[in-house]
């Protein structure tokens, strides 16, 4: 797959079934990487059979450090990473190149669900209360509506970050920033990309005119508890430690993060990329 622009880094785990589903077609225009997280099934084999360059790790290091894995084997100008669970449709490709030439940083496609509904994989700051609101308890739903974001055809709005599930940039940028925080081994790893990308002078964006299905099924959407809840609060631990203005309101989010405060919700066409700030060395 030599001389392709795109390098697609996917992260698997027991996700045979989920390859089977949504990479199978013809021959994939793009370096497709699996780095398979010592999956109990034959994801490895199966990703092979599709027509990626499989990496077996020996242990389940998460899902930030596998994905690191996969960035220091990329060979492509642009990197996406992709869960297993994403149906790509290689002419976005093209779209989202176009807005990383022009505004650089990070992008998404819109993802939509298996129903064909948008799912908000752009979102705003992470405030704990908009975590709870976006589990739908009532009234931090409703105060903070706006944290869940959807982009239709010809609209790119600025977001604080992006679900991890499909996540865009040029590659001499990620590695610049360092990748995914392995402080996380799942859940939260992309709150903090995000985040730290904009400190770093690197715009965070959703991009509409390309619409991705993503079958999603979060395993932290029950009441029931279970190891994912287990990891998720262990993550949360870990984020609001980091960035506690989303915790306790000190220091105020919009002084420490000021160039996503002032475009977060705003069009990219409204707002180009000379206007963000230069990179923090």
């Amino acid at each position: 797959m030599a001389g392709h622009p795109w390098s697609v880094v996917t992260v698997t785990y027991n996700s045979a079934d989920t390859l089977r589903r949504c990479w199978r077609g013809a021959e994939k225009p793009y370096e497709w990487i699996v780095v398979d997280n010592r999956s109990a099934d034959d994801s490895a084999a199966v990703a092979e059979e599709l027509g990626a360059r499989v990496i077996r790790l020996d242990e389940n290091v998460g899902f930030a450090k596998a994905n690191n894995v996969g960035v220091r084997e990329a060979a492509g100008e642009y990197l996406l990473f992709a869960n297993p669970d994403l149906e790509i449709r290689p002419d976005g490709l093209d779209v989202l190149k176009r807005h990383l030439d022009a505004h650089g940083g990070l992008v998404a496609p819109q993802l939509l669900s298996s129903e064909g509904v948008p799912q908000p994989n752009g979102r705003g700051f992470p405030y704990a209360t908009a975590k709870l609101g976006n589990r739908k308890i009532w009234p931090l739903s409703r105060l903070h509506a706006s944290y869940r974001m959807v982009a239709k055809p010809g609209e790119v709005f600025y977001v604080a970050w992006l679900m991890g599930a499909a996540v865009a940039g040029r590659t001499r940028d990620l590695v610049e920033i360092g990748g995914w925080n392995e402080e996380f081994f799942l859940y939260y790893e992309d709150h903090e990309l995000g985040l730290r990308a904009w400190r770093h002078g690197l715009p965070v964006a959703l991009l509409g005119d390309v619409q991705w299905t993503h079958h999603w099924g979060r395993a932290t959407n029950t009441f029931r508890w279970s190891k994912a809840h287990t990891l998720e609060l262990q993550s949360a631990r870990t984020f609001f430690g980091m960035f506690p203005e989303f915790l306790i309101g000190l220091p105020p989010a919009s002084r420490r993060h000021r160039e996503a405060a002032r475009l977060i919700g705003s069009s990219v066409s409204h707002a180009p990329a000379a206007d963000v700030a230069e990179p923090r060395r």
